[in-house]
């Protein structure tokens, strides 16, 4: 019983990652402004930023080279 025990508090101590889909609600959340300071607390404690930081880059990225595609299928169909 002592080991079963000992497992349960590594596992308490070391937090689990984040999933992709957790980590992209909150960056569309981010993005967009609706992000609960509940749910971002929840996201920043005890994780490690990364996936969130290359999440984010990754997201602006696409948002941006989808406006630059956007204006020039508009700009070019004048």
């Amino acid at each position: 019983m002592a080991e079963s025990s000992g497992t349960e508090n590594k596992d308490q101590q070391k937090p689990k990652s984040p999933g992709v889909l957790k980590v992209m609600q909150s960056i569309l959340a981010g993005a967009f402004g609706v992000q609960s300071d509940k749910r971002r607390q929840e996201d920043f404690s005890g994780h490690s930023p990364w996936p969130y930081i290359i999440a984010g880059v990754l997201f602006t990225a696409s948002f941006v080279l989808g406006l630059i595609v956007i204006v020039n299928l508009v700009l070019a169909s004048q």
